[in-house]
């Protein structure tokens, strides 16, 4: 536990020498090829620092902030482009958009209607369900292996959800700006168009968008039209979602890439376009679907694929054993640093 928390500082540490570099030298050169090429080496330590790691949940993170988030930030900054193009007031501000899960919004005023005023008791019981789980793998040699599939989901999704409200709700207590949503109640999803686009980890949504997303319909409106680059843009944007997704497993299970996660969302994007085109015709005959019908529809074809294709080599590799045994190591861990322990 020490020497993986020892490791885990040092590469935080040399994430953030290397924004400082970013944000007073790359800064100063003029946008476009001669910043990349500047941001070249910050790309290249980003990508690697998740190998300096062996923890999960440090990997998952770190991956998922730095590797990700983070190099698609800057790749965006080096065209002035993306949440680094706003001119943060200062360093730390800077730092922190570029390596946390957060986007700040552009006009706070105006996008009052976006903001979501969740009542507290819903995080509360939140936090108390993730606890639930975390006590409920202490049971899992008497569970069935597809309850244990379904409550490791929940595990997922809410180890995810309460990690991003932490660093969201930090970062505007310190800096005082207003940040993007970052989960709308994805199990509320009417379609996969809402599910992918408007409630599912749409700090993701607010990187890819600019960075894969705009850039391929506007290219291919004047080849094949709006409508088709439309639908290339879709899925050129889940495409690239499923490779990232490899690189991530990778750095978790530290094996060669099967490729299942990435059909995963080329299939989750060839279902959006046929959604999206089927909705279109049916809503100029008349016809639409009760909430309470496509709801479970969705989140049915969400389980299933998962099932299938998401979850599997993750499973493999005993990153859901793993993932559990961390959690008791660090509750035990907790507990002895503890005043009242032997009380």
């Amino acid at each position: 536990m020490y020497g993986e928390i020892e490791r885990f500082i040092k590469v935080w540490i040399s994430a953030i020498l290397g924004l400082c570099y970013c944000y007073y030298i790359a800064s100063r050169i003029p946008k476009g090829f001669l910043r990349l090429l500047s941001l070249l080496p910050i790309l290249y330590l980003f990508i690697t620092l998740p190998l300096k790691l062996s923890s999960p949940t440090l990997v998952g993170y770190t991956s998922f902030f730095i590797s990700w988030l983070g190099t698609f930030k800057l790749f965006l900054f080096s065209f002035n482009k993306g949440p680094l193009a706003l001119s943060p007031p200062n360093i730390v501000q800077f730092i922190s958009i570029a390596s946390l899960p957060i986007t700040p919004k552009q006009n706070p005023s105006t996008n009052e209607k976006n903001t979501t005023n969740k009542p507290k008791w819903l995080l509360f019981l939140k936090v108390l369900i993730f606890v639930m789980i975390l006590g409920v793998y202490n049971y899992k040699e008497t569970l069935h292996p597809d309850f244990l599939l379904v409550i490791y989901c929940c595990h997922v999704y809410l180890a995810l959800e309460l990690m991003l409200v932490l660093v969201g709700a930090t970062v505007q207590t310190l800096f005082g700006f207003e940040i993007e949503p970052q989960f709308n109640e994805p199990y509320l999803c009417t379609s996969l168009q809402d599910f992918w686009g408007r409630r599912w980890n749409l700090t993701v949504t607010h990187i890819l968008r600019p960075t894969v997303y705009d850039p391929i319909r506007r290219m291919s409106t004047s080849f094949v039209g709006p409508l088709c680059a439309t639908s290339a843009a879709m899925l050129a944007t889940f495409l690239v979602s499923g490779l990232v997704h490899e690189l991530l497993y990778y750095y978790l299970t530290r094996v060669p890439p099967t490729w299942e996660v990435t059909c995963f969302f080329v299939l989750h994007g060839v279902c959006m376009v046929v959604e999206v085109a089927v909705k279109k015709v049916a809503l100029r005959r008349g016809w639409q679907l009760h909430r309470a019908v496509s709801g479970p529809l969705v989140v049915a074809l969400l389980a299933v694929t998962a099932n299938w294709l998401f979850f599997p080599q993750l499973l493999r590799n005993g990153l859901d054993r793993k993932s559990i045994e961390e959690y008791a190591i660090l509750v035990d861990f907790v507990k002895s640093k503890l005043p009242f322990k032997n009380v």
